[in-house]
């Protein structure tokens, strides 16, 4: 590993899911451009963030494990933007499941993340 944490499973899942949710949200009516468009486009891309900003200072074990549960916080975000979604008839069942199961592996691994930093320290 090189040190970059767009090697991260995590952080290639979660930037796969929050370009997704950009091109479906192309479709969403206009109504929904400073609501629901913008608050899912910013929580999805707020995951990636958030990863990328903890795992270059995870030689600080608190602020590493600040950082993706934070990034949990916006993908538990993402998701329920994604039931509002389907509610509203914006994505169909399928889109919304297979989205879902993203974020629950996304919310799994920054979990187990946030409990054990020490797996993710720099190696001297």
């Amino acid at each position: 590993m090189t040190g970059s944490f767009k090697e991260l499973k995590v952080y290639q899942l979660s930037f796969e899911a929050a370009r997704e949710i950009r091109l479906i949200s192309l479709k969403f009516p206009k109504e929904e451009t400073y609501s629901l468009t913008d608050q899912i486009r910013r929580s999805s891309r707020s995951v990636c963030v958030n990863i990328g900003e903890g795992y270059r200072k995870r030689i600080y074990p608190k602020h590493f494990t600040s950082k993706m549960t934070d990034a949990d916080g916006e993908a538990t975000e993402t998701s329920i933007w994604l039931d509002f979604e389907l509610e509203c008839n914006y994505i169909n069942i399928d889109m919304h499941t297979a989205l879902q199961l993203k974020y629950n592996e996304i919310g799994r691994m920054l979990n187990a993340m946030a409990l054990h930093p020490e797996k993710f320290t720099a190696k001297k």
